[in-house]
């Protein structure tokens, strides 16, 4: 797969914002896709333009992407649009797809299985938004790009 199939990841400088967007087509091995765009865009991200990205920020940002893309594949019809942005310390991970059905977060329960994907994205992510567009939502996810000198997520408070 080339890692950046619509389009090169771009830098804005007028915005000093680093993004790349993917059209997936919904098939099964669009979430593996995604997962591979999104490490070789951040080691792209470190490597070109030396912005750092933890360990963890990278298996973080993979997961977050495995969860919306596996909800957009599972809830809506038609393919999935995944764009990554990186502004300053954070990478913002914004899925689109056709289903206007906003998704909602389920109670706790420690007897369900599965289902828990929009639990774990809101638990390890900085922000978290979903928006109703013309046609479908957009569910977006910040995660910090370095952890603090103490091993936290930069941005996140202790527990």
């Amino acid at each position: 797969m080339d890692p950046f199939p619509q389009g090169e990841s771009r830098t804005r400088p007028d915005e000093g914002l680093l993004r790349t967007t993917i059209v997936l087509d919904g098939g099964g091995g669009c979430i593996a896709d995604a997962r591979h765009l999104t490490a070789a865009f951040l080691a792209r991200v470190q490597a070109v333009h030396g912005i750092p990205v933890s360990l963890r920020a990278m298996d973080v940002t993979q997961l977050v992407v495995s969860e919306l893309v596996t909800n957009a594949r599972k809830y809506a019809p038609g393919p999935v649009r995944l764009e990554l942005r990186v502004v300053r310390a954070a990478v913002d991970v914004t899925v689109w797809d056709s289903d206007p059905v906003l998704p909602v977060a389920q109670a706790p329960d420690p007897g369900r299985v599965g289902r828990h994907g929009l639990e774990i994205v809101r638990a390890v992510s900085q922000g978290f938004e979903v928006r109703r567009e013309r046609v479908g939502k957009r569910v977006r996810a910040r995660m910090a790009l370095w952890d603090d000198p103490d091993g936290r997520p930069s941005g996140h408070p202790p527990l």
